[in-house]
């Protein structure tokens, strides 16, 4: 429906002899499109690069015989050093190698503490087990104790909730 105004040109009052009527239209003219000003583009930090040793690390472990073609992708004087770091890892022993992965990707600051803690306060017969389940580089922490033989009392339950207690000791 369309709707009508009534305009009265110059009168204060109504009156019919001034009266005009005018249509107002249905759909207004759109309106010309207002240019949109082009933002400055976002200046993004450099991405953050990650020390080439750990890079070396990674692909040793994931990569294991294609480490050295993992490193390949880097640019020139990268690839130099962190195949330098490469033969280091390499060289090292399995357990050795296996510490400097937890220590570098997954082990807590505090994991000797609680691995101690939780030493400290385990009966005897979880103790052994929890020893025995330890990775050599944490055995170190308890030079008094001797890797032992999973006796009897070491039954599916106590030998459950030793890995538990050590996932979650360093972790």
């Amino acid at each position: 429906m369309e709707a009508t105004r009534i305009e009265r040109p110059g009168a204060k009052t109504p009156g019919p002899e001034q009266t005009v009527a005018v249509r107002a239209p249905r759909n207004p003219p759109p309106e010309p499109a207002k240019k949109l000003a082009h933002p400055e583009p976002v200046k993004c930090p450099p991405p953050v690069a990650l020390p080439l040793d750990r890079i070396a690390l990674v692909a040793l472990v994931f990569g294991r015989e294609r480490a050295g073609a993992l490193l390949e992708g880097l640019r020139e004087p990268e690839v130099r050093e962190a195949k330098n770091h490469l033969a280091g890892f390499s060289a090292l022993s399995s357990a050795r190698r296996q510490a400097r992965v937890a220590v570098e990707f997954g082990v807590r600051t505090d994991a000797a503490a609680r691995l101690r803690a939780v030493m400290e306060e385990a009966p005897e017969v979880l103790r052994r087990e929890l020893f025995r389940r330890l990775p050599p580089y944490h055995r170190s922490l308890f030079p008094e104790r001797q890797v032992e033989p999973s006796g009897a009392a070491a039954t599916p339950a106590v030998c459950a909730l030793a890995e538990r207690l050590l996932r979650e000791a360093t972790r």
